[in-house]
C-alpha cells in the first residue's frame, strides 16, 4: 500500500488532500481560502514534499523541510511518518506524528493528537492508525499499536492498548465503550459526531449512587427495628444481643462484661 502511495502523482494527492477539507470542515468555503488559511493543510503539502526526499535518502534536506513546517504551522510530522490519502487535521495545532506512525487513508486529526512512541528502539515505536479513523482533540496515542478501521478516540483520551474496528476508547487510560447512538454519516460518508460517546465515569457513579441509596433504606429499616428490641424487650444481662454486634460502642443495647 505504501508503494501505490509513493507511486501515485504529488498533485493528485494535494489535490485529495485539499478537497476532503470540504467534506469534514462546513466552514471552508473555497479551495483559495483552504490553501492559504489551514495549517493543518501545509503541514501536511510539506509533509508530503519531505517524506519523498526522506524515502530518496535526502534525509536532512528533508528533515529541514518538516523543521521549517513545524515552526510555520505549529504541527510536527517526522518526514519518515506514512500518510495515506485524505489526510485531514483540522485547525492544526500541537499535532506530532512520530517517524514510524502510518496512517490510513480518511483519517482526522484534532488538535493536540500526538502520535507519540514509548521505545528507544530504532524499530516500529509509534502508532498505526487504520482508514477511518477518527481521534478527538488532544488525545495521545503511544506506542507500536494499532487503531484499526473506523474507530474512533474520544477527546484527551490516552491510549496505550489496541482499538479494535468499529470501537470508541474514552478515558486515561484509554478503555473501549460502546458508542451511543452517533449521527448520520454526512453527504460524503464522514460521521464527525465525536462528541456523541459514553460516560463510563459517569455511568459508574451512577451505579454507586444507587447502591448508597439502597443500603442508606437498608440501614434505616434495621435501626428501626433494633428501636423497637430496645423499647420492648431488653436485653438480659450475659445474652448475646441479637440485634447487633457493635460491643461496647453500642448505646441501644449496652452489654455487661462477665465477672
Amino acid at each position: 500500500m505504501a508503494d501505490k502511495r509513493r507511486r501515485m502523482s504529488l498533485s493528485k494527492l494535494l489535490k485529495e488532500d485539499v478537497g476532503c477539507v470540504f467534506e469534514r470542515d462546513p466552514a471552508a468555503r473555497t479551495t483559495i481560502e483552504v490553501l492559504l488559511t489551514y495549517p493543518g493543510v501545509h503541514a501536511l503539502i510539506l509533509h508530503r514534499i519531505a517524506n519523498r526526499m526522506w524515502h530518496r535518502g535526502w534525509r536532512l534536506s528533508a528533515r529541514f523541510i518538516s523543521f521549517l513546517a513545524r515552526a510555520v504551522t505549529n504541527v510536527d510530522i517526522h518526514p519518515g511518518a506514512t500518510i495515506g490519502r485524505r489526510f485531514f487535521i483540522d485547525h492544526g495545532a500541537c499535532v506530532v506524528i512520530g517517524e514510524t506512525a502510518e496512517i490510513g487513508r480518511d483519517v482526522t486529526l484534532y488538535h493536540g493528537v500526538t502520535l507519540g512512541g514509548t521505545s528507544w528502539n530504532k524499530g516500529k515505536r509509534h502508532p498505526t492508525l487504520g482508514n477511518g479513523v477518527m481521534v478527538g482533540a488532544g488525545a495521545k496515542i503511544l506506542g507500536p499499536i494499532s487503531v484499526h478501521e473506523k474507530a474512533r478516540v474520544g477527546a484527551n483520551s490516552v491510549v496505550i492498548e489496541d482499538v479494535p474496528a468499529g470501537c470508541t476508547v474514552v478515558g486515561i487510560p484509554g478503555k473501549v465503550v460502546q458508542m451511543k447512538p452517533a449521527g448520520h454519516p454526512n453527504q460524503f460518508g464522514i460521521d464527525l459526531d465525536h462528541h456523541l460517546i459514553p460516560d463510563p465515569v459517569g455511568r459508574a457513579i451512577s451505579c454507586l449512587l444507587e447502591r448508597i441509596e439502597e443500603m442508606e433504606g437498608e440501614l434505616a429499616r434495621l435501626g428501626s427495628d433494633t428501636v423497637g428490641v430496645a423499647a420492648g424487650v431488653g436485653v438480659s444481662a450475659g445474652i448475646p444481643c441479637a440485634a447487633c454486634e457493635a460491643g461496647q460502642i453500642c448505646d441501644i443495647h449496652p452489654r455487661q462484661e462477665a465477672a
